[in-house]
């Protein structure tokens, strides 16, 4: 997987998709620090215990470092940034039955813009899986020679 990067200067505006959201009960927000243990429990039982470990990074940063969804005051998705990396932006997840509804598009374009009021002109995207998706909602491009990542030699549980 190579990463990719984002240039935030033009962003695609989700507002209207964010509006039709919240009329169908998605609500996005930053998490707040009472709900750390149950995002984070959330987030290794829905993606994985790596994933739950950048959520407990985001949580160290005030404000969060964090985009949430939420329906009927549930988790269904969110995107982290700023969490394995400086200028990373992820992990990102949305629950399988939310899927094609644009909750990922909006967390990630809002993920984007909080990036950006931290001052940052690109985003990387670090060990991309749907690179198409990325292109398409945010122009994102593939950076050259980054096949070689800072997730190859994460430490794993069996071995």
């Amino acid at each position: 997987m190579q990463d990719m990067l984002v240039r935030l200067m033009e962003l695609p505006d989700t507002s209207g998709l964010e509006s039709r959201l919240r009329q169908e009960g998605i609500l996005f927000r930053k998490p707040i620090a009472p709900e750390r243990n149950l995002l984070t429990d959330w987030t290794k039982n829905n993606f994985s215990a790596y994933w739950a470990s950048e959520m407990e990074v985001a949580f160290s940063h005030h404000p969060v470092s964090c985009i949430l969804a939420q329906a009927n005051g549930k988790p269904v998705g969110f995107a982290c940034y700023e969490t394995t990396a400086r200028n990373f932006f992820g992990p990102t997840g949305v629950l399988e039955d939310h899927r094609g509804s644009g909750i990922g598009k909006v967390l990630l374009v809002k993920a984007l813009q909080a990036m950006k009021e931290l001052g940052y002109a690109y985003a990387i995207i670090g060990g991309v899986g749907p690179a198409k998706y990325y292109q398409k909602a945010v122009g994102a491009v593939i950076i050259d020679g980054s096949e070689r990542s800072i997730y190859d030699n994460l430490l794993r549980k069996d071995g």
